[in-house]
Formats: structure tokens, C-alpha cells, sequence
């Protein structure tokens, strides 16, 4: 009899963890993202949120929480429970450029985050106010640059992202000088350029398609190694006189470590369901992301070695934060 009665006190103290893992998710969950609304980390958030709130049958909401090129965001996520209610849309800054970038980072990117899923890659663009920069071409842009040392400024969505150490290698290859302009997002970025108070740019396209089109600004170039379809007739950097110029954006779904597997294999499963599903699909695509499939394992491996990468483009680029 007392092992019965000992068997059911175990059933029972066991009961509540075992429904909770069960019913994961029961209740809302939070997509943080390092970058403020209406930039292209936001609205990538927001096609991935409607459809993984269908997958998971419940609420997905989008927190945006900018600032230290991604870093408060990740810094937020790496401490939140690992429960699977809080995840991070991180980006390549987050997870492989900011450990070369700052000296006090408060996290490791490879040993703080639970991989989920990388999302998909994304080209940036070196765009101009045309009234500002005559420039046509990128050996047009460049001589103007260099017949101008130090007079132009260029802007990104902040420091330490892809776009602003495009902006810095480019400075390197070219040999011209610019200073950056680190703004809270590529939207900010965007709207002092149409204003004509940054005269250069680099961000990802999807957001500055209108304004190519009705020629408020002129794309010059890309910064990835392939064209990207959004701008098929802009060349990239590196078929313009700098051969293996790369300087690509990617964004992935990372949580917080500790997080339990079975929780973890549902978020993978859901994230991918959520990439292949047709509307998410044209979504990121007409945002001019490159859709990538992935496990975690590919994941982990993936920021492992674009840390390296992006340290030799932050060495040769000269940039630091304090």
C-alpha cells in the first residue's frame, strides 16, 4: 500500500510539468526584434508572425527594442526564460559581427542563444539622393568621393550592422573617405536621404523600391556577391572593379538557452512550416529576403563561421565601439 500512495504522490508532483510541456504553447509569444517598426527586421517579423501564430494557435506579438546595433535585443532575450514564449529575430549583426564590434557585448552569441531556424539572406544597396551625389555609376561614385575627401557622409541603420561595415570595406577597397551616420533603423536612414540631409546610403532594397522608382533616390550598387531579383539591372560592387566584395544581411529565430527540446523541435517545425506557406513566401520575397530552410545544427554551424568572417571585414574596416 505504501508504494501505491508513494506512486501516486509522484504521478502527482509530476502532473503539472507534464501538462505543461504538453500544452506549450498555452499562451502568447513575443518575437523581439533589434530594430524599430517599419524597418526590414520589423516587417520580416510581422509576415513571419501572422502565419507561426496559425501554426501555433496562439497570439504572436512583435516587440521592437532598437538600439547598440541589435545588442539590446539579443542582451534581453539571451537572460529572458527559456520557456519559448520570448525568441529573438536575430540578425547577422547580433550573432557574428557585435562580438568583433564592441569590447563589452554582455553575451556570447554562439554560447547564449538556442538556434531555432535561419530564416533568410538579404542583399544591401548603395543608394545616393541624386541631387546631392551626380554619380551614375560606382566608378562615378567613387571619383566624386574622391574628388570630395571627407565631405560626404554615409548612413545605415546602425553601427555595427552589415550595411555599415559594407560602407566601411568599401571606404577600404575604394580608398575614399566618408564618416558614418549610424541612424536607429533603415527606415530613419531612408528618410534623411529622401530629405536630402545624408546624401549616401547603404540598406537592404526592399523598403527604397518606391522612391527608386519614382527616382527620389538612384541605386549604384549591391553589396552582395549574386544581383539580387528586386533590382535586377543594379550591378553588385563587386563586378563594378572590387571582385569578392560581400557584405550580405541575413536574419534567423534564435531563444534563449536552456530551452527544452521538445519546445525547440516545435518552434523549428513551425518556423519552417511558416517559410514554405506560399504568402509568407511572396512576402519576404518581394522584400528582397532569399528564403533559407534550416535546422538548428545548420544554424549553430552557419554563425559559427560568419564570426570569423565578419571579424576580418571589422578589422579591415578600422570600426570600434566603446
Amino acid at each position: 500500500m505504501r508504494r501505491v500512495i508513494a506512486s501516486l504522490l509522484m504521478m502527482l508532483a509530476t502532473a503539472p510539468s507534464l501538462v505543461m510541456a504538453q500544452a506549450w504553447p498555452s499562451r502568447p509569444i513575443r518575437i523581439i526584434v533589434a530594430y524599430p517598426t517599419g524597418g526590414v527586421s520589423d516587417v520580416v517579423a510581422r509576415a513571419l508572425g501572422e502565419k507561426l501564430a496559425a501554426q501555433l494557435q496562439q497570439p504572436v506579438v512583435i516587440e521592437n527594442r532598437a538600439g547598440a546595433g541589435g545588442g539590446i535585443a539579443a542582451n534581453a532575450v539571451a537572460r529572458a526564460a527559456p520557456d519559448g514564449y520570448t525568441i529573438l529575430l536575430a540578425t547577422g549583426s547580433s550573432l557574428a559581427i557585435n562580438v568583433s564590434l564592441y569590447k563589452n557585448l554582455g553575451y556570447d552569441p554562439e554560447k547564449d542563444f538556442e538556434p531555432i531556424s535561419l530564416v533568410g539572406t538579404q542583399t544591401n544597396l548603395l543608394y545616393t539622393h541624386p541631387e546631392s551625389v551626380p554619380a551614375k555609376t560606382l566608378a562615378e561614385f567613387v571619383a566624386y568621393v574622391k574628388a570630395n575627401p571627407g565631405k560626404l557622409t554615409f548612413g545605415s541603420g546602425g553601427i555595427g550592422t552589415p550595411a555599415h561595415l559594407a560602407g566601411e570595406l568599401l571606404k577600404v577597397e575604394a580608398g575614399i573617405e566618408m564618416t558614418h551616420a549610424p541612424f536607429r533603423g533603415t527606415g530613419q536612414a531612408l528618410q534623411s536621404v529622401i530629405g536630402g540631409h545624408v546624401p549616401v546610403a547603404f540598406n537592404p532594397p526592399s523598403p527604397l523600391l518606391p522612391h527608386l522608382e519614382s527616382g527620389a533616390l538612384r541605386g549604384i550598387a549591391v553589396t552582395t556577391l549574386q544581383r539580387t531579383p528586386a533590382l535586377p539591372n543594379v550591378p553588385t560592387i563587386a563586378e563594378s572593379g572590387y571582385p569578392g566584395f560581400d557584405a550580405a544581411t541575413w536574419h534567423a529565430i534564435v531563444a534563449p538557452p536552456g530551452l527544452p527540446k521538445d519546445v525547440a523541435a516545435t518552434l523549428t517545425r513551425a518556423i519552417n512550416q511558416t517559410l514554405d506557406d506560399a504568402a509568407t513566401k511572396k512576402a519576404l520575397t518581394d522584400l528582397g529576403v532569399d528564403i533559407v530552410n534550416s535546422s538548428p545544427e545548420h544554424l549553430r554551424d552557419y554563425i559559427k563561421s560568419e564570426i570569423p568572417k565578419w571579424a576580418k571585414v571589422v578589422k579591415a574596416s578600422g570600426a570600434k565601439v566603446e
